[in-house]
């Protein structure tokens, strides 16, 4: 029988209280071992940090490793960030050959291509940090004030709507014909998954996701 030790985060006490975020977790590990996992399977155990990713000190997770090693069960979490943000901890746990891990949103992917997809993770989240400075320096320059809180605000808002329309581009050209041959939104959101194709979060893609990404190309085709 395949063992597991499911491992959820979420970022906040509100979010911890309220279930936002874990709710989104739950169901995709629910999806894993209901159409990926070996079977019979079952979960040995469940741990819940309410903490950053950042941090690498987390005692719900230290708990699930060392379950994981004493036991040889296999720690399952929903998304890769939800384990850390940090590569170089991701990294620490690939070479420990005490510890398997999946992750559910990617359930083909092996601990090479996690590596992979961690550093290449970690990259763009410090490429869209540099951006976000970047367009704000430039707004400074255009003589935009940025003393004020509702003018960091907008300049904020302008970065973010870049980022949105860089990330339609990103798929347009598996979004566009898909739709023209008559997939539907989810038959979309399931061929970029099973493409490898993460969101701009590095998250899984759903319907609502692939209907904003068409409105956008259709407003930028427009404009």
């Amino acid at each position: 029988m395949q063992r597991y030790v499911t491992y959820y985060r979420v970022s906040t006490k509100e979010q911890g209280r309220s279930g936002l975020g874990l709710e989104a977790q739950e169901r995709d590990v629910t999806l894993f071992l209901e159409g990926f996992s070996e079977v019979p399977w079952e979960i040995i155990e469940t741990f819940t940090d309410i903490q950053s990713g950042s941090e690498d000190d987390r005692p719900e997770l230290a708990k699930a490793l060392a379950l994981v090693k004493r036991t040889g069960a296999t720690l399952l979490v929903a998304k890769l960030d939800r384990l850390s943000r940090k590569v170089s901890f991701i990294a620490t746990l690939m070479d420990d050959p005490k510890v398997s891990l999946r992750v559910a949103s990617m359930p083909y992917a092996d601990k090479f291509q996690l590596h992979i997809y961690a550093a290449l993770a970690e990259q763009e989240r410090e490429f869209i940090s540099a951006r976000t400075k970047a367009a704000l320096a430039q707004a400074k320059v255009r003589g935009v004030n940025l003393g004020g809180l509702r003018d960091k605000t907008a300049a904020r808002n302008v970065v973010v709507q870049e980022q949105a329309k860089a990330n339609a581009d990103r798929v347009a050209g598996i979004v566009r014909p898909l739709r023209a041959q008559g997939a539907t939104l989810r038959a979309i959101a399931e061929a970029l998954n099973g493409s490898g194709v993460p969101t701009a979060r590095g998250g899984a893609w759903y319907a609502a996701q692939v209907q904003r990404v068409l409105d956008r190309l259709e407003k930028a085709a427009e404009g």
